[in-house]
Order: C-alpha cells, then sequence, then structure tokens
C-alpha cells in the first residue's frame, strides 16, 4: 500500500513548482517535504523527483502522480456526495486547454457547472497541440486538444472547431499590403503568433500560397487577449478566431487578408476514464454546450 502522504508531498511540490512553495500549502517544514519525498523514493525503489528548477517528474514519478491524482478525484467524488446534504467544502478539477478556447467559449460553457457543483478549476494553459501531454504525464484530469485519438486510459468526444483567419488593421494592410497579400510582402510584414508551438500562419500561407516562407519577421505574444489589441493597434497580422474577430470585422477594426480562406481546427475533450460522477458531468456539459458555442462560428 501506498502512503498517500508521501505521494501528496510529491505531488505539492510539482504543482508548486519547488519544495518550499509546497511546504507552505502543505504546513510544514521544507525539510519535512523533502524527506517525504525521499522517503517514497526509498520505498519504490525509483527516483521520482529530478531535482531541477522546477523539480520534475522522472517517467516513474509520472506514473505514480498519475495514479494518486485519479484516487484524489475518485476520493473528491465520493466526499462530494457525501456532503452535498451538508453544504460542505469545494472539489477542485485539474484541466488543460488552449489560450483561445479559455478566451473565448470555454467560460460560458462551464459556469453554470463551477456554480452548482461547488467546483474549483486548476487550469493549465498550453496550445491545442500540447494539452495532451499534461493529460499524459497526469497533470490533469482532462483536455482540450486537436488530437484526434485516445489517449491509453482516456477517453475522447468531439467538441467543435474553431475556424482562424488571416486579419490586420486597416492602415497595416495599405502599409505592407496594398496591392493584397503576396508571398513577398508577407515575409517582410511583422506577424503576431502566440508561440513557437503555434503553425497556424503557416498552415494558413501554405493553403494560400502553396508554399511556406523559410522566415519571415514575427512578434511572439502568448496572450489571447492581448494578442488580439497587437493586431488591432497595427502592429502585426494574425490568425484569430471567428470567436475574437467577429466584431472587429464588423465594425472595421480589422479586415481580411485571404477571404474565403480559413484554417479550421477541431477540438476534442480528452479526459480519465473513471467512474467519476464530476468528470461525467463536466464531459456532458463541456460536449453540449461547446458543440452550440462553437457551432455559431463555423
Amino acid at each position: 500500500m501506498f502512503d498517500y502522504k508521501l505521494i501528496e508531498a510529491m505531488a505539492m511540490v510539482v504543482r508548486e513548482g519547488g519544495f518550499d512553495k509546497a511546504a507552505n500549502v502543505l504546513h510544514l517544514s521544507q525539510s519535512a517535504v523533502s524527506q517525504r519525498v525521499k522517503l517514497l523514493e526509498e520505498q519504490t525503489g525509483q527516483i521520482l523527483l529530478a531535482r531541477s528548477t522546477p523539480p520534475r517528474t522522472t517517467s516513474a514519478g509520472r506514473n505514480l502522480l498519475k495514479h494518486y491524482l485519479q484516487v484524489k478525484q475518485l476520493e473528491d467524488d465520493l466526499l462530494g456526495e457525501m456532503d452535498k446534504e451538508a453544504d460542505k467544502g469545494y472539489r477542485s478539477i485539474a484541466v488543460a486547454l488552449n489560450a483561445d478556447s479559455l478566451a473565448t467559449w470555454f467560460l460560458d460553457a462551464i459556469q453554470s457547472l463551477v456554480v452548482k457543483e461547488g467546483v474549483l478549476l486548476d487550469i493549465r494553459v498550453d496550445d491545442q497541440e500540447q494539452t495532451h501531454r499534461l493529460l499524459k504525464n497526469g497533470d490533469v484530469v482532462g483536455c482540450v486538444s486537436t488530437q484526434d485519438q485516445p489517449l491509453q486510459g482516456c477517453r475522447m468526444v468531439y467538441l467543435g472547431e474553431m475556424n482562424y483567419q488571416l486579419l490586420a488593421a486597416p492602415e497595416f494592410v495599405e502599409k505592407w499590403f496594398p496591392a493584397g497579400l503576396t508571398i513577398t510582402e508577407a515575409c517582410r510584414a511583422p506577424a503576431i503568433i502566440f508561440n513557437r508551438k503555434d503553425e497556424l500562419h503557416h498552415k494558413l500561407f501554405q493553403q494560400v500560397f502553396g508554399e511556406v516562407p523559410d522566415a519571415f519577421p514575427a512578434h511572439y505574444i502568448p496572450s489571447a487577449e492581448k494578442f488580439v489589441d497587437f493586431i488591432a493597434r497595427g502592429l502585426g497580422y494574425g490568425m484569430l478566431p471567428g470567436q475574437q474577430s467577429e466584431s472587429f470585422l464588423r465594425n472595421g477594426r480589422l479586415v481580411d487578408l485571404a477571404p474565403g480562406c480559413k484554417v479550421p481546427v477541431k477540438l476534442y475533450w480528452h479526459c480519465w476514464n473513471l467512474k467519476s460522477k464530476l468528470l461525467d458531468t463536466l464531459t456532458r456539459q463541456l460536449t453540449v454546450k461547446a458543440n452550440m458555442l462553437l457551432d455559431e462560428y463555423r
């Protein structure tokens, strides 16, 4: 049998990003947390944490952490049912999603669930093509991802599609693309890209030009809200989903550089295949609400 107090100490070190921060959360000394992790490693005969900054789980540590989080989710479900009549406490659930989903449809999709069920969300944000890694590593119980195949031990449902267009402010278009979008000017004009994992520009270029430029100047803006702001202020041109761009296009603050060309991004919900009432409820609500909200902008 595992000593879950020891595993909890390791989980807090990973979640909080250090032994000191984990000690504050657990109301223990830093040395006590360190001793618990060391004792757990001695009991399992495995190195579970790489003592990096921040500490990272090894392969064995990820497997153990995933097991712990699954057990904790089931325990939280049970406690939630036992405490329902007494109206006690909250239940926490960790999910991963892309920044655009968080900035647009996700809150509308889960608001009623958070209020009704007393849920505390622990949201991890990453690129939509990377979030499944957090699920695979056991950092979250579910994720919004572009992956269309379920991970081992997980289930998957289709949520809907976000369509991205290449947009810019009118003054930016007048300066950089007076004759329309060309590959020559696309290699000269500054682009706005979310981060270095973001390949939406490349996909749009491939669709429009049949090729992707070897290089082009770009700002990297890893904030969904400020990303729109940079484009609207004429600092560059970038890919925006319909959920964010509709009002800007309607009032003329942005224009479509490639009319008729869109990059569709299909989104899927992946979650552990647990018999968890809360996880089942979250999955059902996300499926219904996301399909409805995303369908508006096809």
